[in-house]
């Protein structure tokens, strides 16, 4: 089960590492909620994300993080302690602390020029993290950390920029104008044109011709006579006398 959570990992990271610009040291923005994850599951993050990621990790958070879990009180108190010993990065709201997940989320901001990573259990924070195009996403399941999959606008934004590398706007401007002065599009025209197909002779043509009507025989007519003589020999005379 191990070795196929790295391979996953290494697939994933190779992803972002040849569309994103993503390289070692990976810097990993952890929340309140993923080291109040770690503390419960006993994870040692120092240890276990640097061989998970198979690189050297950078773990950091911010004052707005470490100042949500202080307001939160002793329920919070252990994950408030390791959030403490990483690196805190500046924000832009020093004079105005806001909620860890939105601070996060605001350092990801402008296309995640600083190749963040984002460490959350907030489920909240995570699907806003994947609406946004090159930020990994890590969180704890079962008890192993685990990387997610690059999310459906990381690999549409991808394959936005494959597309525009091999036909660029002005390319696909040059490419029709080229063909209009060329012929090429009324030559391709003329073979989509649906072809007549070479019809067979007339069907009627191949009918029998009818027999003209054959004059009646001569030999008809005697034999009428003869009925009609006959008949009127049948006929009683009538007497003149009478």
């Amino acid at each position: 089960m191990k070795i196929t959570r790295q391979k996953h990992a290494k697939k994933t990271l190779s992803f972002y590492k040849h569309n994103f610009g993503t390289r070692e040291p990976f810097q990993v923005l952890l929340d309140g909620t993923f080291c109040q994850a770690a503390l419960k599951n006993q994870i040692q993050i120092k240890e276990q994300l640097p061989k998970y990621l198979m690189g050297e990790v950078q773990l950091c958070t911010t004052g707005c993080v470490i100042k949500e879990l202080e307001s939160l009180g002793k329920e919070l108190y252990g994950a408030k302690l390791i959030a403490q010993r990483f690196q805190v990065r500046s924000c832009a709201h020093l004079q105005s602390p806001v909620s860890g997940s939105a601070c996060l989320l605001s350092m990801v901001a402008d296309d995640n020029s600083h190749h963040y990573f984002i460490a959350t259990q907030d489920q909240e924070l995570a699907t806003k993290v994947k609406k946004k195009a090159g930020v990994p996403l890590l969180f704890i399941i079962q008890n192993t950390i685990v990387l997610d999959k690059p999310s459906p606008k990381s690999v549409a934004h991808v394959q936005a920029v494959l597309a525009n590398q091999m036909f660029p706007e002005h390319q696909k401007h040059n490419i029709e104008h080229l063909k209009e002065e060329q012929g090429v599009s009324r030559v391709t025209e003329c073979k989509t044109r649906k072809r007549k197909r070479i019809g067979g002779p007339n069907p009627l043509s191949c009918l029998k011709k009818k027999k003209k009507n054959e004059p009646k025989s001569t030999t008809a007519a005697p034999e009428q006579k003869k009925k009609k003589r006959k008949r009127r020999k049948n006929k009683p005379s009538v007497n003149p006398t009478a």
